[in-house]
């Protein structure tokens, strides 16, 4: 078929598409859990030991960010039986060692009217995480493909009080979706909504971008090659890459190399700390979980969390407690 013709095809379906969209009068999805992989996404670069990492450079004062430090758990949006009752999952964290919860107030998949999934999990999650004398930073997925709904649901979040004056003590950035395509207009919508995320919170706010893997963020096709991680830096205080080893390989060695490696790359793109995020739990077996840990310790993380709470493993715990040695 002729090039004109194949294009007329594709012009005619998306306006096919945009007339359902619209008729159904809505246009977000439905809400479902974003599906795993079934398979392994590919290689990673290989371990490398790197002598001359450029120094880190560490926001002084900024309010939030030793929420960053050691120990964390995750608690996503999807994990209803956890906001439902938050209190024996963060006794249980508490136990645990760990210092930090992470707790997700919502996503671009959010209906628009709503700017949080669970509002009152939220909040119950940030008073009896403080009572006993833990962290809580608050994440959410933007779109980007409407900077002014993502703010609207950033803002309420940020200002979000309990019936006991709690707040979040921190605030992250999940930088993963593809809504906006091609990747340099997703970059110009991410640093769009990343600035004004920072000009909400003021200059002393110790804020987070959590972002794919250094393979997912430099090799095309991948999730989101070329991703700013300069112009981040100028926004944000603390980098959280999602390395995944379960997407990417298995056995103990396999886990270091690529956890260390991830934290290095980040640290010498962004001079800026980082903490890992390991996982997917369960899928980490034998001794995987500790060597994500030791590799990112040794890599210079200030903190290392598995992906998440509802599939947490005792391996898994038992490998945090390095982070309290």
């Amino acid at each position: 078929m002729s090039r004109r013709f194949l294009a007329f095809i594709g012009l005619a379906g998306f306006a096919v598409a945009l007339l359902v969209t619209l008729a159904s009068g809505r246009a977000e999805p439905t809400v479902a859990p974003p599906a795993l992989p079934l398979r392994d996404l590919g290689g990673v670069p290989a371990f490398r030991p790197q002598a001359s990492l450029a120094p880190v450079s560490v926001a002084a004062g900024r309010r939030g960010l030793g929420a960053y430090h050691g120990a964390a758990a995750w608690v996503d949006q999807y994990d209803a039986d956890v906001l439902d009752d938050p209190y024996p999952a963060l006794s249980e964290m508490k136990d645990r060692g760990v210092r930090t919860v992470f707790v997700e107030t919502g996503s671009w998949r959010l209906p628009r009217s709503a700017d949080f999934r669970d509002v009152e999990g939220a909040s119950l999650a940030i008073d009896q995480a403080h009572a006993l004398g833990m962290k809580v930073v608050g994440w959410y997925l933007p779109g980007l493909d409407d900077v002014a709904l993502d703010m609207r649901r950033t803002r309420a979040a940020l200002r979000l009080r309990t019936e006991r004056g709690g707040r979040f003590d921190g605030w992250a950035v999940d930088i993963e979706s593809q809504r906006v395509r091609p990747v340099a207009a997703r970059n110009v919508a991410l640093m769009r909504y990343s600035r004004a995320v920072r000009r909400l919170v003021g200059g002393r706010y110790a804020l987070g971008a959590i972002v794919p893997d250094e393979r997912s963020s430099t090799v095309a096709p991948g999730l989101w090659p070329g991703l700013p991680y300069s112009s981040l830096a100028g926004v944000y205080d603390v980098f959280l890459p999602m390395a995944y080893s379960t997407y990417r390989g298995h056995g103990s060695a396999f886990a270091y190399g690529y956890s260390r490696a991830n934290v290095e790359f980040v640290r010498a793109a962004t001079r800026r700390p980082v903490h890992l995020i390991g996982g997917i739990d369960p899928g980490l077996a034998g001794g995987e979980a500790d060597a994500v840990v030791r590799g990112a310790l040794d890599g210079g993380a200030i903190g290392v969390s598995f992906y998440d709470f509802a599939g947490a493993q005792n391996a898994t715990w038992r490998a945090l407690r390095r982070l309290a040695e």
